[in-house]
């Protein structure tokens, strides 16, 4: 049995697909709906999160920070990562931390879900007003890196930037505060024409 990947329509699941999509590896996309109580990734990842990705020796690997470079890994030498050891390969995996950390968990999770923060529903506007205004300045950070590049680093798409189109994706469906970063932009027109994106999305529905 192939490696399978636990991905969602819709989830930050779609980076580590458009990674199995531009190296062409042989892992096996299995689409997996978490809210659905019968849906297989509560059997697989007793977190029912996705992406989770299923070995063929039964291990499972979760968490995009650490199933993008294994993905990778499975293609050495790809340009999609860099050696080990290099300043390269650390400011992938930093830039990959920092969507994790700062855009996804201390950003878009508590725009979405402010009821994980905060019991009174009457404070869930406050808390989705806080976060958008946080998540505005963590983002506004990527823009300004990327006012003079295509990509977040070397000059080619990386790891980090097929986890990063996912938030791109999601930036621009925040509203009119979120649409004046031109920088972000012109980069979710570039991601969205990748032939990898392209069939992910479609494989997803």
């Amino acid at each position: 049995m192939p490696h399978q990947l636990f991905v969602s329509p819709g989830a930050c699941s779609l980076g580590a697909h458009v990674v199995v999509r531009e190296l062409d590896l042989p892992v096996e996309i299995v689409l997996s709906p978490p809210r659905d109580p019968a849906s297989r990734i509560h059997s697989v990842n007793p977190l029912g999160r996705v992406p989770a990705l299923l070995l063929d020796d039964g291990t499972v690997i979760t968490e995009n920070s650490a199933i993008l470079p294994f993905l990778a890994d499975l293609a050495p030498g790809t340009s999609l990562f860099a050696p080990a050891g290099s300043a390269e390969r650390g400011l992938i995996q930093s830039w990959i931390g920092y969507f994790s950390a700062e855009v996804h968990a201390g950003g878009f999770r508590q725009v979405n879900r402010p009821e994980r923060y905060a019991e009174d529903p009457a404070s869930h506007e406050g808390v989705r007003a806080q976060s958008r205004r946080t998540l505005h300045a963590t983002v506004a950070h990527i823009d300004r890196h990327l006012a003079t590049r295509d990509w977040l680093v070397g000059g080619r798409f990386t790891i980090a930037d097929a986890y990063l189109g996912v938030f791109v994706r999601w930036i621009a469906r925040l509203g009119p505060e979120f649409a004046e970063f031109d920088a972000l932009n012109r980069y979710r027109e570039a991601y969205q024409a990748r032939l990898s994106v392209l069939a992910a999305l479609a494989a997803e529905g």
